[in-house]
């Protein structure tokens, strides 16, 4: 006998019929499941974790070294770099200081009873030391002026030793302008020993 929706209708058992001939429906996406009598919405199954392999190991171990052999050369530029930049900004502020002690010599604004200036020696110090001395100003008994803080260190010349602080080599006024022998008389220039080539290719010891 085939059932019609008339018949279905009418029949006693329609509507335990159409429930058991009915097909199952389909699981909506999100709607979740029943595992272990809990429901559960949403849960997907997650990959399990796992570690390097060997293989994998020794690749990023590659990588690592080769980029380590890459970045230690341009780090000894960076600190050659640093060290050339002390090296000029020294040179710049002791030949100022110099250059000034000698303009106020010829102008007279220190004290001459002191005999900080002779003109035999050109009006320039006797020591690179005297430029960090409180020195008499002219025409004041109270007010001093010092040149010199400290006498900064050549970052590429080792000290000779520990109670000698400046390691700067020496030219007087009657000097050869390549001389590396100090005549004595007074310091009318100064220069790195140290006879490294920059980075640009010129002596430390020739700026």
């Amino acid at each position: 006998m085939t059932l019609t929706p008339a018949l279905m209708k009418t029949h006693p058992h329609c509507c335990f019929l159409e429930k058991t001939l009915a097909p199952a429906p389909f699981p909506i996406v999100g709607q979740g499941k029943r595992e272990r009598g809990l429901f559960q919405r949403g849960v997907r199954n997650q990959p399990e974790d796992r570690g390097l392999t060997l293989i994998e190991l020794l690749v990023v171990i590659a990588i690592i070294s080769i980029l380590a052999t890459a970045v230690m050369p341009l780090s000894r530029v960076t600190m050659v770099r640093v060290k050339e930049s002390e090296l000029r900004r020294s040179l710049r502020v002791l030949r100022n200081a110099i250059d000034e002690f000698k303009k106020d010599c010829d102008a007279k604004k220190l004290n001459t009873l002191e005999g900080y200036c002779k003109a035999d020696l050109n009006n320039y110090p006797e020591t690179l030391e005297r430029l960090t001395e409180p020195l008499k100003l002219a025409g004041a008994t109270d007010k001093t002026k010092k040149y010199l803080r400290r006498i900064p260190r050549d970052p590429f010349t080792p000290l000779e030793g520990s109670d000698k602080t400046n390691n700067w080599g020496l030219r007087s006024y009657n000097d050869a302008p390549d001389s590396t022998q100090w005549g004595g008389e007074n310091v009318y220039d100064i220069y790195s020993k140290s006879e490294t080539v920059s980075l640009e290719g010129t002596k430390y010891n020739s700026w």
